[in-house]
């Protein structure tokens, strides 16, 4: 007999009709297995496979994901896994915002077709003791300040690309420095998964829309979108011909009066490379990550190409 497998929602592999075969209801796994066992009859009827990693509490930049994923592939696999390598004893892994039901709801209205839930155990079988580490690109922006963050999430994305083996995987550009991490292992590694960038979902006032925006008071919500605005004023000085270091001088004072309680950077960077750039002479990104109240957030938009 094969492995026991975990299926939440009971619904076989299609192997009809890519375009017309997807069930009404999402499917639920929980182990490797029960991934395989869909994922293997996908691709034997040449279906393709796009996949949605997150760590839940989804929203609206999360579904847009989901959204591209639909589009341009047979079947969409999303992904929900609290990741704890991600986060340092310090920082808020307990706490950080889980509700499943609610996220299975939205991915079955999307009609997504399978979500991948796993537990630590299933991830992090005893005795793990592999990791991936991307060097050079980590070393500033967030990497500055949380050193541990991103072998966590190349470790956990490698192993969610060999388990679901996908064609696309989708990034919103919200973790801009994120999604260039995972380009580059992908580069480095020949992983044979196009990793494709999707645009910040925002609110209605500029804020980016982030899982952690739940935990802003009110007032730090009312607050919260300076840090768009601030961005973007920055980002069109430097364009009209500013000085990088002078613009980002301005900009870390207009977030200090706010009430922001750090500024971990404001930059001006390489769009690829995230080096940092003194003047913008190449395609550039404008990133910021601060924190307000005991909520950090983080944000980032292209520099405009000078006139």
């Amino acid at each position: 007999m094969g492995a026991k497998t975990r299926t939440d929602t009971i619904a076989a592999p299609s192997t009809g009709d890519a375009k017309t075969a997807k069930s009404n209801k999402i499917t639920v796994v929980r182990d490797v297995e029960s991934l395989r066992v869909h994922t293997r009859a996908w691709r034997k009827n040449g279906e393709t496979i796009g996949l949605i990693p997150t760590m839940g509490a989804l929203h609206e930049g999360h579904l847009s994901l989901v959204q591209a994923a639909l589009r341009d592939c047979d079947r969409a696999i999303a992904t929900i896994f609290v990741n704890p390598a991600q986060f340092a004893p310090t920082e808020d892994f307990e706490a950080y915002p889980r509700d499943e039901a609610d996220d299975i709801a939205k991915l079955d209205r999307m009609k997504t077709d399978l979500l991948f839930a796993p537990d630590v155990a299933e991830m992090y079988a005893d005795g793990f003791s592999t990791s991936v580490t991307v060097s050079g690109i980590t070393a500033g922006l967030c990497g500055a300040s949380r050193p541990h963050f991103f072998g966590g999430v190349a470790t956990v994305v490698n192993k969610l690309f060999m388990q679901s083996l996908p064609d696309r995987a989708y990034f919103g550009e919200k973790d801009y420095q994120q999604l260039q991490v995972i380009r580059r292992m992908v580069r480095d590694l020949d992983i044979p998964v196009q990793v494709v960038g999707v645009p910040t979902v925002r609110e209605k006032d500029g804020l980016a829309m982030s899982s952690r925006n739940w935990y802003l008071t009110p007032e730090e919500r009312a607050t919260a979108p300076l840090l768009h605005q601030t961005l973007q004023e920055t980002a069109a000085a430097v364009a009209a011909g500013e000085a990088c270091a002078d613009a980002i001088a301005r900009g870390r004072a207009t977030l200090d009066k706010a009430g922001f309680a750090r500024i971990d950077y404001l930059a001006i960077c390489d769009a690829e490379t995230l080096a940092p750039l003194d003047i913008v002479d190449r395609p550039a990104r404008a990133l910021v990550a601060a924190v307000l109240g005991s909520t950090r957030l983080i944000d980032n938009i292209p520099v405009p190409p000078r006139p």
